[in-house]
């Protein structure tokens, strides 16, 4: 039976994209077809709005070993005969609606893009942003979601090594989930999704599926509602035991050197990973719905076609080896069911019990292809006059700064997430180093290898809000910054690119500025843009969230013994600023939370500067000049000098610039600096090592645990150390 245009426009279409599949397919779909093209179609599969610019970026390197954005992830040579797989990924909407299962399944997607590829993930991370905390729901979301990261990631035996949470309003209704994967593989036993060879069986395996998940993809793509817990259908389960036996399965199953291709069901289930494959390849295949194992009995084509249920890959493998699939998979327990073959023509073609339920090309349902492309207009956000608006003289000094610091170092964006991270096994697979020697960037060794891994995902929105393109730049400024004061060299990123709705010209300007800064900020640094996600339509009835562009970055060390930690090592050791520091309060965590400031512009940065700034720390690592280096964040040179000190409960001695307002130069958080500590005993050939790069002498680490401010008496960093841990907690 046709489909009408109002059931076209009801599971997502407009008018104009229905008009545009009826010439497609030289008639009018039927209901099946359309609602296949409703979710490839969609923003989520599609990036409609977005791959105008998304491929601006830049998306070439001397490391890249496959085009970026040709397979389910990035992948860059780290030397040894090895490569990194990467990605990270956005599951916002589900999470908002099932904290639980909507993180969880989150990061069972992301593991899947790894080992679909045939590497073996070796680290997680996320990025998580919340409302206010002392929201009741938001204590209901930060529980959910983290409980079901932890559960996912711990049962399924890959370490979370490190990650970011902040805590907005804008985010109250619309948390943000991104999740990221790291894994290895030996260069030359990757996996591709595609599929070719006429004759080729078409397998399913992994889980049964069922009707969890239907219409997921669509529901990324609208903004969220009070209605929204309706489309509790489209959030999927996750079952990471499952997905253990699968990963292994897989792994085992490529070494048969049997795989033309593999890819995991995502968004859209059966629909995407067919027609992405069969598009990619310049095939096409025969699909048998009948046989897909089910988890419920009776359902309709449509439903087995968009389900989104997890812990799924198709495979296509060589004619002939049929068995050598099929005894892999039955050895580890998991479903395997040849559900079709590839053929030279280049339609799919959909049956169930011998009816032909849906037959469409390939090529037209997937980005790249037949799906649509959008120009949208874009205009400077009105809000920008309150940013240009802003003066800080009309913020006052305070009188008390002890008090004020206090106060700063337990704001929940900036305070430990001990609550959070305890939760998480960081430890399995024996890889991580960070748990013992903490550095900016979570540094994970390769196993069979010298070398190691820094990784990292970053980005302050609220910057970005302030200046899409300076924030953006400073979001991937901040990652190099994070490896490189971690003795790694970036190499390579991924973005989550988390957004409002496209259709608002004032997001769209966020958007297009942001994506602007981030290219340039990556061909500065040499990391080109892999691939990753794009997330729009995060908001809801209050508005939309703040523009998230999350950063998630790889750097290697050539050995394990090239890491710097981030905290003080000797009493005695001269703390430096490695950058220059400014009479600069603008978008701190200072003037937004203390002062209640929500207007005002992004903090200084100078790319050039930055790159000289990372140049030079990268350069003192490497000589052996420095003890100890961490970057200036939010909080600023405070908490920075303060999260240096905690670990080994030392003192600081620090004394103020004169020549800045002392709320600025304690709290302030312009960009490009670095604290370093340094022996005494080496400090001339650390200055000399400087050059052109300002630097200054702050203090001194003391051993008796005690904080002096310009000679101020501040207590003892055990008191601190106990208000920054325990903050969140007790909001708890």
């Amino acid at each position: 039976m046709e489909a009408t245009l109002d059931q076209a426009i009801k599971l997502g279409l407009r008018e104009d994209e229905f008009e545009k599949l009826k010439n497609v397919l030289g008639r009018t779909p039927n209901f099946t077809e359309t609602a296949m093209y409703s979710v490839m179609w969609s923003e989520h599969c599609s990036y409609k709005n977005s791959i105008k610019w998304l491929k601006t970026l830049p998306r070439d390197g001397a490391r890249l070993l496959v085009k970026a954005g040709e397979e389910n992830a990035g992948l860059v040579d780290i030397g040894d005969g090895l490569g990194c797989v990467f990605k990270i990924e956005s599951h916002n909407h589900p999470s908002a609606i099932e904290p639980f299962q909507g993180a969880a399944t989150g990061v069972g997607g992301i593991h899947r893009d790894i080992f679909t590829m045939g590497a073996r993930p070796i680290a997680s991370l996320n990025s998580l942003r919340f409302g206010k905390l002392d929201n009741p729901k938001t204590k209901w979301l930060l529980k959910g979601i983290v409980k079901g990261i932890s559960h996912y990631g711990n049962c399924f035996g890959v370490p979370t090594v490190g990650g970011e949470i902040y805590f907005e309003n804008c985010y109250q209704t619309n948390p943000l989930v991104n999740a990221m994967s790291v894994g290895v593989v030996k260069v030359g036993e990757t996996a591709s999704a595609t599929s070719y060879g006429a004759g080729n069986p078409v397998f399913i395996v992994g889980a049964a599926t069922g009707k969890d998940g239907i219409g997921g993809a669509s529901f990324a793509s609208a903004d969220i509602s009070e209605n929204s817990a309706a489309d509790l259908p489209a959030v999927q389960v996750g079952d990471p035991f499952e997905e253990k036996k699968l990963l292994e399965a897989c792994l085992e199953l490529l070494q048969t050197k049997a795989v033309i291709g593999m890819q995991d069901m995502g968004a859209a289930g059966i629909t995407c990973s067919t027609s992405e494959m069969s598009a990619k390849g310049e095939h096409g295949m025969i699909i048998h719905l009948d046989k897909v194992p089910t988890r419920q009995s009776n359902m309709k084509p449509w439903e087995m076609l968009l389900s989104e249920s997890q812990e799924r890959m198709l495979v296509v493998v060589e004619k002939g080896r049929e068995a050598d699939v099929q005894r892999i998979f039955d050895k580890w327990d998991i479903h395997c069911v040849q559900i079709g073959e590839v053929t030279t023509d280049k339609n799919l073609k959909y049956y169930m019990n011998g009816e032909l339920v849906a037959d469409v090309p390939a090529e037209s349902m997937v980005l790249g292809g037949g799906a649509p492309v959008y120009d949208r207009t874009y205009s400077e956000p009105a809000y920008f006059a309150q940013i240009k608006a802003f003066n800080p003289d009309t913020v006052s000094i305070p009188t008390d700064f002890k008090s004020v610091a206090f106060d700063l170092v337990q704001l929940p964006s900036i305070a430990s997430k001990r609550w959070v991270y305890d939760q998480y096994d960081s430890m399995v697979g024996t890889g991580n180093t960070h748990t013992n020697e903490p550095s900016d960037a979570p540094v994970v060794r390769v196993h069979g290898s010298a070398k190691a891994l820094a990784v990292t995902t970053d980005c302050n929105s609220r910057y970005v809000f302030a200046d899409p393109y300076k924030g953006a730049m400073i979001a991937v400024s901040e990652a190099a910054r994070n490896i490189v004061c971690s003795g790694g060299e970036p190499v390579g990123v991924t973005n989550c690119l988390n957004f409002g709705n496209p259709y608002n010209p004032e997001v769209y300007y966020q958007f297009v500025h942001a994506i602007k800064g981030m290219g340039e900020a990556c061909i500065k640094f040499n990391t080109p843009v892999t691939g990753g996600n794009v997330s729009f339509y995060n908001q809801s009835e209050d508005g939309p969230v703040y523009p998230t562009p999350t950063i998630g970055m790889v750097g290697v060390l050539d050995s394990i013994d090239q890491k710097m930690t981030m905290n003080f090592k000797t009493a005695g050791d001269i703390i430096y600023v490695v950058g220059t520091n400014r009479n600069d309060i603008n978008c701190s965590e200072y003037l937004h939370q203390i002062c209640g400031v929500t207007h005002s512009p992004a903090p200084h940065f100078e790319l050039e500067e930055e790159a000289q700034i990372q140049n030079t720390v990268a350069r003192l690592i490497q000589s052996k000049l420095i003890q100890s280096a961490h970057d200036i964040s939010e909080g600023g040179l405070f908490t920075t000098v303060l999260e240096s000190a905690m670990r080994n409960n030392f003192g600081i001695s620090i004394e103020s610039d004169k020549n800045i307002r002392k709320d600025a130069f304690l709290f302030g958080e312009g960009q490009s600096r670095v604290i370093v500590s340094v022996n005494p005993a080496v400090h001339a050939m650390f200055e000399a090592e400087m050059n052109s790069v300002a630097f200054s002498k702050l203090g001194t680490v003391i051993a008796d645990g005690k904080i002096q401010i310009d000679q101020e008496d501040w207590g003892y960093i055990a008191d601190w150390k106990n208000a920054y841990d325990t903050a969140i907690e007790n909001m708890l």
